[in-house]
């Protein structure tokens, strides 16, 4: 019944914001905003997540007319975001190689700490990588992921129960 009801006021926000209004827009951002920088933190350093969430929306506001359906946006978003963090890397290749470790040695210890939770979250197979990240990073329950991603409330709970399972194991703590 939620997940209806937002359907229909998302329409309502992509339709509007396909014809221009920008305030309709910056709502569909402030909705979908964590989801987007969870997929690309879920791929690419931390530092550059953000910048890419600007690109991202900014990539879906000039094409957002060419949307054929509303019910396709959140998934059509999500591909913007995993296709953004591919074109990253394709830039950084012909870039000076960032090097994340090093960087990581000029935060404090606590910084260093959440880049390699984050290193070893970004390890773990996409289907949990993204999840893991939209849970523990973007703070998003099971069923919002559910509802921003597309995915099916029982999907993400398996996505989740597994993806935890394994940083237990890997952590030490398995049971």
């Amino acid at each position: 019944m939620l997940a209806a009801i937002e359907a229909c006021e998302d329409e309502g926000l992509i339709r509007a914001a396909a014809g221009g209004d920008r305030a309709a827009f910056g709502e569909l951002y402030s909705k979908y905003a964590r989801m987007v920088h969870g997929i690309l933190l879920a791929r690419v350093p931390p530092a550059e997540a953000e910048d890419l969430v600007q690109d991202v929306f900014m990539s879906a506001l000039e094409r957002i007319r060419l949307l054929r359906s509303a019910e396709a946006f959140r998934g059509w978003l999500c591909a913007i975001a995993r296709n953004r963090a591919m074109d990253y890397y394709r830039a950084v290749r012909q870039r000076a190689p960032f090097n994340e470790k090093a960087a990581g040695r000029r935060v404090a210890r606590g910084g260093q700490d959440a880049i390699e939770v984050l290193e070893t979250i970004r390890s773990r197979p996409e289907a949990y990588r993204e999840t893991l990240i939209l849970r523990l990073v973007e703070g998003m329950t099971g069923p919002e992921i559910a509802a921003q991603t597309g995915l099916t409330p029982e999907s993400v709970r398996v996505n989740l129960c597994r993806g935890f399972k394994m940083l237990r194991e890997l952590w030490g703590g398995g049971r």
